[in-house]
């Protein structure tokens, strides 16, 4: 089996090297964009890795057409920055060129933004059921075990979380490589995922292995199984992305139709969704330019068929809903921006609490010995966040430092409780040691 796939291997490096990719920067054939066209050797998830390499860039796509039909995959985007401008800087269009271009072909396919091999931290990966205080529990063990979050991002949907944490050894600042220390930690970390309830859906994996973030997290969500929705979830159906899916009879497609609020990386988690689950983009129309984002797909499974029951369409749509759900941040966003310290998230968070504010998403990031965190908040009872509340905490954190985005009336009530929010709306408030494993439990 592993001969097999280094044949594969390098006999598809080879196809790369006889027929090297094309790629073309044009800064003058649209008015509003830079245009970015890409010739290449047809394969599987290469749609994904030119996604993957743009939105690592920060870049927004506001169109795009694909066609990979046959043994050749071409594609053009049309991209801005985040403010909305062409993209001048020689560095980026370097990158790109390097990243997709000839060069590419000599170059490790782990070579996006965010995914480089590193010793310096250890990468944990926790999937289980979500509920209240979770993340307050899994922060107090790892400090326990004396580990220093150096950077997280966690998702919540429908009543599963997903996180992928990168931590070093408190005292070292490196990579924790002792087996048995690494055994503790997953042990202790399970039992929290767990809970009272012994959730067989619990999950830790440690590794020290490069991995790009929020395609784990897509993985992990999938594999989850978040797509699988409640009765009581019908209540949404208006709020929800409008996914279409339709057979082609002509062509064998199954044609794929999205329409919903755009939004950063829209592109890329659909893309994401839509590999992962094994099918092939054959052709796509993509238009992002206003306030809705469109995306079309002709798609095909990897063996070849199309979309052939109502229940594999039905899959499909739920995915794909699932997909574009799990990276919306509703509340009122506040940017923290500091130089870093030990317990800084902790009394941050704890401000929030003792002010009634749930953190719905949050972002925790450490450069260069700066904290650079991004949450979500609402009002625990959810209701829209009051001003005085914000200046409260501000006071509290420091005027300079937490800068609020939007106006608090912009936080929309919350119209019933929802227990995809509990991850960190117990954040730090349970204190118990007895889910842990570290102290037992005589009651």
């Amino acid at each position: 089996m592993s001969f097999s796939h280094d044949m594969d291997d390098e006999y598809e490096k080879l196809f790369r090297r006889v027929n090297p990719p094309r790629v073309v920067i044009d800064n003058e054939a649209c008015n509003n964009a830079t245009v970015i066209s890409v010739d290449s050797a047809n394969k599987y998830g290469i749609l994904l890795e030119v996604v993957q390499v743009l939105t690592d860039l920060n870049l927004i796509i506001t169109k795009a057409y694909i066609s990979s039909d046959g043994v050749w995959f071409m594609d053009v985007f049309n991209v801005t920055d985040q403010d909305g401008n062409k993209i001048t800087d020689e560095g980026i269009l370097d990158y790109i060129l390097k990243s997709l271009g000839p060069e590419s072909c000599f170059i490790s396919p782990m070579r996006s933004v965010g995914v480089k091999p590193s010793t310096d931290d250890t990468a944990i990966e926790l999937t289980g059921s979500d509920r209240p205080g979770l993340l307050s529990e899994v922060c107090a063990v790892l400090t326990h075990l004396k580990c220093n979050v150096v950077s997280a991002e966690v998702w919540t949907h429908n009543t599963r979380a997903a996180s992928v944490m990168h931590v070093t050894d408190e005292e070292t600042g490196r990579a924790i490589t002792d087996p048995e220390r690494l055994s503790r930690i997953k042990e202790l970390l399970c039992n929290v995922l767990k809970g009272s309830n012994k959730s067989s859906g619990a999950k830790t994996v440690v590794s020290h292995e490069a991995t790009h973030t929020e395609r784990r997290l897509h993985q992990m969500m999938f594999a989850a199984r978040d797509y699988d929705r409640a009765d009581d979830d019908a209540l949404d159906e208006k709020q929800r992305p409008n996914v279409n899916v339709l057979n082609w009879s002509d062509k064998d497609y199954s044609v794929v139709t999205i329409r919903s609020k755009d939004r950063p990386k829209l592109l890329f988690d659909t893309v994401c969704t839509l590999t992962d689950m094994q099918y092939v983009v054959f052709h796509a129309n993509i238009d992002a330019q206003g306030p809705e984002a469109y995306q079309e797909y002709y798609i095909r499974h990897i063996d070849g068929s199309p979309v052939n029951s109502d229940a594999e369409r039905q899959r499909v749509i739920q995915c794909l809903e699932a997909a574009i759900e799990r990276r919306v941040s509703e509340g009122l966003k506040l940017e923290l921006c500091t130089t870093d310290r030990v317990g800084l998230l902790s009394d941050v968070t704890r401000i929030f609490r003792e002010n009634s504010l749930t953190v719905t998403r949050a972002e925790v990031t450490t450069k260069a010995g700066k904290a650079v965190n991004t949450f979500y908040v609402r009002d625990a009872s959810g209701y829209p966040v009051d001003s005085k509340t914000i200046d409260s905490i501000r006071h509290a954190i420091g005027q300079t430092i937490l800068k609020v985005k939007g106006s608090p009336e912009e936080s929309k009530p919350v119209t019933r409780e929802s227990s995809t929010r509990f991850l960190f709306g117990g954040l730090f408030k349970s204190r118990s040691f007895v889910n842990f494993g570290l102290v037992r439990s005589y009651s």
